[in-house]
């Protein structure tokens, strides 16, 4: 590995948990990759950032769905940098729809979130082994709440966590000694993702119910989350296999009562 420093790629860094995550590792010395596949303004954005941040960037446009595209990102870090330490799983897509609308949930449904949640993630492992093996680094899937609670936007995006969350034990047992697989499982997050897909209102209803009925009382924000994924990579170095729930407690249940004396 000819760099000093260290790279990290992150899938779907333009915004929110993605962006948040590619800000700090650049604070934290890593040159970073910084994907997207739509939203190109705000990816620039997002490399201006890392680039004040001391960071040597690449921005690649890529649908991580295309195993071709996964590969060329791979390529694209050891080409410039020589090495890649850190591969940050977190392009990811969803239809909103509750599991009784089930004219909204059409096989091409399920096979676009499949393929960009779960096939991607794996396309882009498999592309980035051999240089994360060379360099003993590490993965983090961005995964959620839904593949381990079955709650969540909708049936299709409920079934691809799920199964991003089974296929980071396995990977995270089969990938061992040489690289560290974790997985990030938020809950609601107060980003823009939410709000383009079920409104304004919408997601004002969803944070106000958040506030009153997690143990914690709060959503996370983008950078809540992206401090978990940096700790992973940079601090849990006796931790693999870990799906790490970042969901204020609701996974516990409701607030409990107040104590009365």
């Amino acid at each position: 590995m000819s760099g000093e420093r260290k790279v990290a790629i992150v899938t779907g860094s333009a915004t929110g948990v993605g962006a948040a995550s590619a800000q700090m590792l650049a604070r934290r010395g890593y040159d970073v990759v910084i994907n997207y596949s739509r939203s190109e303004a705000e990816a620039q954005a997002t490399e201006a950032e890392c680039g004040a941040a001391g960071a040597d960037t690449l921005l690649l446009r890529a649908d991580v769905a295309d195993d071709a595209d996964c590969r060329a990102l791979a390529a694209a870090a050891v080409e410039r940098w020589g090495r890649i330490d850190a591969l940050v799983n977190n392009a990811g897509i969803s239809v909103f729809g509750a599991a009784a609308e089930w004219d909204a949930l059409d096989v091409e449904a399920f096979q676009r979130i499949y393929a960009v949640n779960t096939v991607g993630s794996f396309q882009m492992v498999r592309a980035c082994v051999p240089h994360l093996k060379a360099a003993r680094g590490c993965i983090v899937n961005v995964s959620s709440i839904a593949g381990s609670l079955g709650i969540g936007s909708s049936l299709p995006y409920i079934a691809s966590k799920g199964a991003l969350n089974a296929m980071t034990l396995h990977l995270a047992r089969s990938l061992a000694p040489d690289i560290r697989v974790n997985a990030v499982c938020p809950g609601m997050i107060t980003s823009r993702w939410f709000v383009e897909g079920i409104g304004q209102e919408g997601f004002e209803r969803l944070k106000a119910n958040v506030e009153r009925s997690a143990p914690l009382g709060r959503a996370s924000t983008p950078e809540d989350v992206a401090e978990a994924i940096v700790w992973l990579v940079e601090g849990a170095r006796t931790t693999t296999g870990e799906l790490l729930l970042l969901d204020g407690g609701t996974h516990l249940g409701g607030r409990p009562p107040a104590v009365s004396r």
